[in-house]
C-alpha cells in the first residue's frame, strides 16, 4: 500500500540537529525500501482550474503560509497502521505541527 504523507509549514526554522536526525530517518526508510520519494515544495505554486472548455492558470500563493503544504514523502508499507506509525515518528522528529496521511490508489 502506498501513502502520501504531507506536512504543513511552521514558523520554526530547522537547526543542524533536526537535519541530522531527519537524515538518519530518511536513510533508515530508504534502506528498508519504504521511502519512494521525498521533498520540499515551493510555497507559491500554480493553480490550474477548468470550467467547461475554459482552462485558467493563476500564479500562487493561494493559502496562508501556515496552511500550505511544505513537504511530502511517498511511502510503501504493509498497512495503514504502519503509515501512521511512520508519520508519528516524523512528527516526533520535527516537533509541533500538522501532517496528513493519504492512501495512494492505482498501479
Amino acid at each position: 500500500m502506498r501513502y502520501l504523507m504531507t506536512t504543513k509549514a511552521t514558523d520554526t526554522a530547522p537547526d543542524e540537529a533536526l537535519f541530522a536526525e531527519m537524515g538518519r530517518f530518511i536513510e533508515e526508510l530508504s534502506a528498508a525500501g519504504v521511502l519512494l520519494a521525498t521533498g520540499g515544495l515551493e510555497p507559491g505554486g500554480i493553480l490550474v482550474t477548468s470550467s467547461g472548455d475554459e482552462i485558467t492558470v493563476t500564479d500562487g500563493p493561494f493559502a496562508e503560509a501556515k496552511e500550505a503544504v511544505a513537504g511530502f514523502a511517498l511511502i510503501e508499507v504493509r498497512s495503514k497502521e504502519e503509515a501512521i506509525e511512520l508519520a508519528r515518528r516524523f512528527r516526533r522528529i520535527v516537533g509541533d505541527g500538522e501532517s496528513v496521511v493519504q492512501q495512494v490508489f492505482g498501479p
